[in-house]
């Protein structure tokens, strides 16, 4: 009886391991699968450009319409920056501010580990804090036609 259930315990203790895992490469294959949706659906109004403190895809302004669709199909949360002198602001968000107002017009965190990458042309994936909240998340770079950075997308699913 002993040995029973020793060697249920063990085979317990190893699912475990080997199921966690895959738990979170699940929620990365869901950002991933988000932010691809995210970027095909912005591409479809046409190429990325930055006028003022606004961000066009092709003639039409980013919006809170552009990824409330994504969201739609595939939950989580999403966002639309345009690159403000140092700063990334939102222009197109699913994001509630702690007071349950949307958080367009404010700043990605300055103390982001995204901001770095995203400056540097690279996507970020990995943890982020988005208004108290943590998030699985990903954020990619806007570049416009001549290749600078003008903007980041942004995916994430609730922790």
């Amino acid at each position: 009886m002993y040995r029973n259930s020793l060697v249920a315990w063990v085979l317990t203790i190893a699912c475990f391991f080997i199921l966690i895992p895959s738990v979170g490469f699940a929620q990365t294959d869901k950002v991933k699968s988000s932010m691809a949706a995210l970027k095909a659906e912005t591409a479809k109004a046409g190429a990325p450009k930055a006028e003022g403190n606004d961000l066009y895809f092709g003639k039409t302004k980013a919006s809170n319409e552009m990824v409330e669709s994504v969201v739609k199909k595939n939950g989580g949360a999403a966002t639309l920056f345009v690159k403000k002198d140092k700063e990334y602001v939102r222009v197109g968000t699913t994001v509630k501010k702690e007071d349950g107002k949307s958080a367009v017009g404010t700043a990605l965190d300055a103390n982001s580990s995204a901001i770095g990458m995203l400056d540097n042309g690279e996507p970020y994936y990995g943890d982020a804090k988005v208004f108290g909240k943590s998030y699985d998340a990903g954020y990619e770079p806007i570049k416009d036609a001549s290749g600078e950075v003008i903007g980041a997308y942004f995916v994430g699913y609730p922790k």
